[in-house]
């Protein structure tokens, strides 16, 4: 039967099906992490008779199957009564099984997990210690009964590693809910819609809406337009010279720079073979700047008490066509602000990649000249007058050695800094320190950052916002590495790049 009339209650399951060694199991866990749900996995609800069964190469019957279902479809009441959210992972292989764990529950996504018969058998020779034997593949295949359209599934190919499966699947629930649900729908697509949208300002705005996350003294501001970060507050101190709520962005403020950061020469590259050529979105200097995913409104992925995950999706373009699944991860801790961007490659070439971000420090200084910089950076990266490198020197003996604090004073800077020493965490850590030497903030460079440039504003267009804050740039690679292929990371199809860094504020208490 088909699934009962929609709610306008935003989605409360997601049902993980298909056969054995479709990875439904990794999938449906990874999922729930991904979007901070519970997790219910199907095999734990099978009886130990069912097991021992199963375990002896014998099918189960629909009898064996019908307590199976009923113990599942409980769990999923349970979840939902106690107002969580779940994804649940289960063969259902055929639709009166799926129908069974549906039925009364509208507000559910079906997502059917789908792969040839060579690669599942595969995946099975592989196992060891499951209960389940290869050999029962073949009972499985015969069985099933594959979601027909009015079931609404998501039907997503297994041919790639679990994560880029996953991203696979926020994509498709994504793009469903953009779609737009017809009048006679079952309004899954509705409530995925909505839950995108949870926690968002309703209000219309530049940036499309924003979240703000609280803890304790600390609390932060990300919008939808590129997922950046608008604010980041610490015992009603701001620590960002960011933008204010209901404007524009300009200067780059708090925005990610996916898939490239800093400029590309004239936009202009050359990649496995093909010569390609960027917008050029900094004219004046015939350069192509920060990236493609500035201006796009990004989609929550996750909310919980003190994180938010948005994402979004590169589609292949004109000097990039390459296909990339982009999200971004702001989480509050005891110890200040986190970020984390991951970029997962779901096509089916490799793809150039850089990535980095554009956080504008402030200490409350009324100019920047006051406050003192630490930057743990040996080298330097000179550039010319289009802002592109054209060497590299050590830092000693230069204006720009920040190795020891010291006022930044009348210098501009618009730098970018290599060969950065690390702690033993593996962090380097550039510190914008109050001229009292009270207070301060730390912005540490963690994984995947190679780089970083920091910027004094002295040619933003909005004469009052210069050197009101310092530009302090987490990058994965230096300017115009595109070109240069300089710590330029290659994503191999199914391979995710990881970028985190963060702030920690000190003496705000």
């Amino acid at each position: 039967m088909a699934r009962e009339g929609a709610t306008a209650e935003p989605p409360r399951l997601v049902l993980v099906v298909g056969v054995a060694g479709s990875g439904k199991s990794t999938v449906g866990r990874l999922l729930a992490e991904r979007l901070g749900w519970a997790y219910g996995d199907a095999d734990a609800f099978h009886s130990e008779a069912n097991r021992a069964k199963m375990a002896a190469g014998h099918a189960l019957t629909d009898s064996d199957r019908e307590p199976w279902l009923e113990a599942i479809g409980e769990w999923m009441d349970r979840v939902t009564a106690a107002d969580q959210r779940a994804v649940v992972a289960c063969s259902a292989l055929k639709r009166d099984y799926r129908d069974k764990l549906l039925a009364g529950r509208p507000d559910a996504v079906l997502v059917y997990l789908h792969g040839s018969r060579e690669l599942l058998e595969s995946r099975l020779a592989a196992r060891h210690g499951h209960f389940f034997p290869a050999d029962l593949l073949d009972s499985q295949l015969a069985v099933l009964q594959e979601p027909e359209p009015d079931e609404h599934p998501l039907v997503v190919e297994i041919d790639r590693p679990p994560e880029a499966v996953v991203t696979a699947v926020l994509s498709r629930m994504r793009r469903e809910s953009d779609a737009g649900v017809p009048a006679e729908g079952t309004g899954t697509e509705r409530a995925v819609h909505a839950v995108a949208r949870e926690g968002s300002s309703a209000s219309p705005s530049p940036t499309g809406g924003s979240w703000r996350l609280v803890r304790g003294e600390q609390s932060v501001e990300v919008v939808r337009l590129g997922g950046a970060l608008r604010d980041y507050v610490v015992n009603g101190r701001p620590l960002l010279d960011g933008f204010s709520t209901g404007s524009a962005i300009t200067g780059g403020r708090g925005q990610l720079l996916v898939p490239w950061p800093n400029r590309v020469d004239g936009g202009r590259y050359r990649f496995d073979g093909r010569d390609l050529q960027l917008p050029l979105t900094e004219v004046e200097k015939d350069n192509a700047i920060h990236g493609l995913l500035r201006w796009t409104l990004w989609e929550l992925l996750a909310r919980t008490d003190g994180s938010v995950t948005l994402g979004t999706t590169l589609c292949p373009q004109p000097g990039y066509p390459f296909l990339l699944d982009v999200r971004v991860e702001y989480r509050l801790g005891p110890d200040g602000l986190g970020t984390t961007v991951r970029a997962t490659n779901t096509g089916t070439e490799p793809a150039p990649y850089g990535v980095g971000q554009h956080p504008y420090l402030t200490v409350g200084t009324d100019l920047v000249d006051d406050a003192v910089l630490t930057v743990p950076a040996r080298n330097l990266l000179r550039t010319d007058d289009r802002g592109l490198p054209i060497g590299q020197e050590p830092v000693d003996g230069t204006p720009y050695d920040f190795r020891t604090a010291r006022p930044i004073g009348d210098l501009r800077l618009d730098t970018a800094f290599t060969g950065l020493d690390r702690d033993p965490e593996g962090r380097a850590i550039v510190r914008l320190t109050h001229p009292s030497e009270l207070r301060g903030v730390d912005l540490w460079l963690g994984e995947g950052t190679r780089c970083v440039q920091v910027y004094t504003g002295d040619t933003l267009a909005e004469p009052e916002r210069r050197r009101r804050g310092v530009a302090v740039e987490p990058m994965s690679c230096p300017p115009d590495a595109f070109r240069s292929g300089t710590d330029l990371t290659v994503l191999q199809p199914g391979a995710t790049h990881v970028l985190r860094w963060g702030l920690s504020p000190w003496g705000y208490s």
